[in-house]
């Protein structure tokens, strides 16, 4: 039986609805290694009591992601990609594109789990450390063309402090950099703890933002350059025809359009 607590046990969420997602027959996201990881753990994993609406989130927001740093990586020259928080995803494995330096970081204990289902080689590195301890940043190469942070499903989960120490000392280290994560409004942080699946895990919500240009007050520096919306975007024509319907009403209503967003930042030096 694996152990893992509060914010780390959040992992097998999105773990266990890309492997429920892939088993449809249209799936919005394909991840065979998320099949594989839920048939090799020995976990009730029905008892997150994971909504069908919250799987569908989920796997949608991974797609977008995807194909942002895809895009992303199409266009860039020598790259480093640094994946915060990455649990067990396996987005190195679906992007396939190898060329590029790829750096997944996770709490010791959850990359000492991720050891048994990835490898790493000359392009794929795995780095064992809190995201708010700034030393593991001394493991990032420094001299490259392009540098991409994601941060899906993270910044949530620290406090305002906490991310603008990050950002500061990565620019510190590396220099410019592309970044791209995923954020509640304000109204939804304080609200989405009641999520039961978040209420099993332990784990608790500390940020939001309402107003992506909050974060270039932080830093001159930082430009916000692009918001993704999970309400309205190229993958929603994959969904059916009810759950596309929900969708586009959400999007009329601002609220709702801002409770989930994804944002994209240039930083730079």
């Amino acid at each position: 039986m694996i152990s893992l607590d509060k914010e780390k046990e959040t992992l097998w969420i999105p773990l266990y609805g890309k492997a429920r997602e892939s088993q449809k027959k249209s799936p919005i996201l394909k991840d065979p290694k998320a099949e594989e990881i839920i048939g090799r753990i020995d976990l009730d994993f029905k008892s997150l009591n994971i909504p069908e609406k919250t799987n569908t989130m989920m796997c949608l927001r991974a797609k977008l992601f995807d194909n942002y740093v895809r895009n992303f990586l199409d266009k860039s020259g020598h790259t480093v990609v640094i994946h915060l928080g990455c649990g067990l995803d396996s987005r190195y494995d679906r992007i396939q594109q190898t060329h590029v330096q790829w750096f997944d970081l996770d709490f010791e204990e959850v990359i000492s789990l991720r050891k048994k289902f990835y490898s790493e080689s000359e392009t794929y590195h795995l780095i064992p450390s809190s995201v708010t301890d700034k030393s593991w940043i001394e493991s990032i190469p420094t001299g490259y063309d392009d540098y991409l942070v994601i941060a899906e499903g993270l910044f949530m989960y620290l406090r305002e402090a906490e991310i603008k120490t990050l950002l500061r000392a990565l620019k510190e280290s590396i220099g410019p950099y592309t970044l791209i994560f995923d954020a509640f409004s304000t109204y939804t942080a304080k609200r989405i703890s009641r999520h039961p699946s978040l209420k099993k895990t332990g784990a608790s919500i500390q940020w939001g933002i309402d107003d992506p240009d909050h974060l270039t007050t932080w830093d001159p520096h930082i430009r916000w350059e692009k918001v993704i919306w999970l309400t309205s975007n190229e993958e929603i024509q994959h969904l059916d025809m009810i759950t596309r319907l929900i969708y586009k009403i959400a999007h009329l209503f601002p609220m709702a359009r801002k409770a989930h967003r994804i944002l994209i930042y240039s930083v730079h030096s």
